[in-house]
């Protein structure tokens, strides 16, 4: 007698839908925050100003020291944020940041935090030079400094952005829009009538993104500046 045909093989369980394809690319979660900076946050906030000046090619005007930043953005009694000069740190981590005790809480700025979820993970090989102070896992990536201004037409005030600068290895990522939001924001917030700054007009990168972020480029008006000896010359004018 002729032995029996085996039986077929049992069908592929289906696929869930849920199921991630092998070939999909795997995601490398960032978590990012931005909060008020303090006198401790100096040695950052100076190198970054030093990597914008190498970036815009303005080395040969960066004068800034450790101690000249303490003493003008954080004195002995400072005013509140907002009234005066007011910078933002952007930190990143790859862990999620605890989120403020009562006591550590600013009654004028809450942080903001924000996860990126990013193709590649960021190679920074700056970030021990960058550390965030008692916290090993956090690192500071830029910063935004701005402060009030008034406009007649409008008869409201608003703020003016002096900096934002965001370190190479997390450029175009998101983290500048998130930077400029928090400014903007604060503003609405505050019933500010505008926001302003200035860009080099090479910085075609830097435009396109202010635009899309909606604002107005000015091409009919310029920036004047008196600085330096200019300056210290009407100290000696006989008023």
């Amino acid at each position: 007698m002729a032995a029996a045909a085996p039986p077929p093989p049992p069908s592929p369980a289906p696929i869930p839908e849920t199921t991630v394809p092998e070939t999909a690319p795997p995601r490398h979660s960032l978590f990012a925050r931005i909060r008020l900076a303090s006198i401790f946050d100096v040695p950052h906030i100076q190198r970054l100003i030093h990597q914008m000046a190498v970036y815009e090619r303005l080395t040969h005007q960066f004068q800034a020291t450790e101690a000249s930043l303490a003493a003008t953005l954080f004195p002995e009694n400072p005013p509140p944020p907002f009234t005066s000069f007011t910078v933002f740190i952007l930190e990143v981590s790859p862990n999620p940041f605890p989120f403020p005790s009562t006591a550590q809480q600013n009654p004028n700025f809450s942080p903001i935090f924000k996860t990126f979820h990013l193709d590649l993970p960021i190679e920074d090989l700056e970030k021990e030079t960058f550390r965030s102070l008692n916290e090993n896992d956090v690192v500071v990536a830029g910063f935004v400094l701005f402060f009030p201004n008034y406009s007649t037409f409008l008869a409201k005030p608003g703020f003016y952005i002096e900096d934002l600068f965001v370190r190479e290895p997390y450029r175009k990522k998101g983290f500048g829009r998130l930077l400029f939001t928090a400014v903007a924001a604060q503003a609405a917030k505050m019933g500010y009538g505008r926001v302003e700054w200035v860009v080099l007009d090479w910085n075609v990168n830097a435009i396109q993104f202010y635009e899309q972020m909606g604002a107005q480029i000015l091409p009919d008006w310029r920036v004047c500046r008196l600085t330096g000896e200019a300056l210290q010359a009407f100290a000696h004018l006989n008023i």
